[in-house]
């Protein structure tokens, strides 16, 4: 592993078997994560972005290959040294928010805080998103956007070591979209989290220090943004 690197997969495969159909979701996929970046994944559905998201989260194991974090393999782990590296290293925020509606943005995060090794006080995450003034509201008194970012500070309370997002952006407008993208902008910067962003839009990519391209389950290029733009350069 090099001395950048967060995380590593060489010759990472991927293979769903259903009865006597065999679907490779990845092909031989090797990556480098650099501490510190904010990398895009694009790729058009079925292309193997979110089974190497899944993978690389410890939500799910490679058929072969190797996952390396922090030098150490993930495909080697049992389940419950899987369990532990999701619980302390990774954070997720999923296009769904999946926020308790009975629960108020504040009661939200600490669920995360209560189990999180080194926990971030709940108030300095939710000011990281620029939510401290909701933190009493429900879901259901919230915007898409108020919402997922609620879902990023939940994710950044248990100050994960890498930040893995799958369309985040994918059920809002574009304003909407602009507020998450510089909450998890705002988060990479601030707090050096490793960011890893799955998206269809192609314009987040000229946000990101790196942009990995998928297709049919392998990486078809890499491309590097010598000068990412501010959210409110793109054009959505």
């Amino acid at each position: 592993m090099n001395d950048k690197a967060c995380l590593e997969t060489v010759n990472l495969t991927k293979t769903y078997v259903t009865g006597d159909t065999e679907v490779q979701a990845l092909r031989g996929v090797d990556v480098t994560i650099n501490e510190g970046e904010f990398l895009v994944l694009l790729g058009p559905s079925g292309s193997g972005k979110s089974t190497f998201l899944n993978i690389i989260g410890g939500l799910d194991s490679p058929s072969a290959g190797k996952v390396s974090f922090r030098g150490k393999n993930l495909a080697n782990y049992a389940e419950s040294q899987l369990t532990l590296y999701r619980r302390e290293s990774v954070g997720f925020v999923f296009q769904s928010y999946n926020l308790v509606p009975s629960l108020t943005a504040r009661e939200n995060v600490s669920l995360v805080t209560e189990i999180a090794k080194s926990p971030m006080p709940v108030n300095d995450a939710l000011e990281a998103v620029k939510l401290d003034q909701r933190a009493e509201h429900f879901p259901a008194q919230m915007s898409g956007g108020e919402q997922q970012r609620v879902a990023i500070a939940r994710a950044l309370a248990k100050r994960p070591e890498l930040l893995l997002c799958d369309e985040p952006t994918g059920a809002l407008d574009s304003e909407t979209g602009a507020l998450v993208l510089q909450a998890l902008l705002d988060v990479n910067k601030d707090f050096g989290t490793t960011t890893v962003i799955i998206t269809h839009n192609a314009a987040i990519a000229e946000l990101a220090h790196r942009v990995i391209y998928f297709a049919d389950g392998k990486v078809s290029r890499i491309d590097e943004n010598e000068v990412p733009k501010q959210v409110k350069d793109i054009s959505w």
